[in-house]
């Protein structure tokens, strides 16, 4: 008996980059399950010791989000793994799941991913500057709209996540999307 394998698409790129309204729109047209990653982090973080305590002690400290990015980074790439081998269909990886400074952590996600032809990074423009900028001007307008408050160290990680090159390691395809609607994205 031969069975159909179903593909999997995954998105990777920075916050605001458009992968959870593209992965939503992707799973609707192709009819297959979309697996947010940042809605199951936290089941998946528990299960490999990852310490809420202590990443909100470190979040309180002068290291702020980039002393919790690199504490949280072994457990990221652990739930990168169980994530792949449990789901597929579209999965949005989050905006930090595919940058890694630490070469053998890179190198672990980079073999999970191996298998996947369909791993696509969203990035507004080519040049990284322009792509922060419209980025940082995306989330102001969505987090104002939400009326949440913000800080200029969300827009200064999210430039690191734009200019990783990790990103582009780990992509196979990278799609444009300014001036792009999200339904073009995902005819591209």
């Amino acid at each position: 008996m031969e069975f159909e394998m179903k593909p999997t698409i995954i998105l990777i790129g920075p916050l605001g980059a458009g992968k959870s309204t593209v992965g939503r729109l992707l799973a609707e047209k192709l009819g297959l399950p979309l697996c947010t990653v940042d809605q199951v982090r936290r089941a998946y973080y528990e299960a490999v010791g990852y310490d809420e305590a202590l990443a909100a002690k470190i979040a309180a400290s002068e290291q702020g989000f980039r002393g919790v990015l690199r504490y949280s980074k072994p457990f990221e790439a652990q739930m990168v793994q169980k994530v792949l081998a449990g789901h597929h269909g579209i999965i949005d990886f989050g905006a930090s799941n595919s940058v890694y400074d630490d070469t053998a952590l890179l190198a672990q996600v980079e073999k999970a991913l191996a298998p996947y032809p369909n791993v696509i990074l969203l990035l507004p423009a080519p040049d990284p500057d322009e792509s922060a900028a419209i980025l940082q001007d995306r989330l102001i307008r969505m987090l104002n709209e939400a009326g949440k408050t913000f800080t200029d160290e969300l827009f200064e990680l999210n430039e690191y996540f734009v200019k990783h090159p990790a990103n582009q390691q780990l992509a196979k395809m990278v799609i444009y999307t300014k001036d792009k609607t999200p339904e073009e994205v995902c005819e591209a």
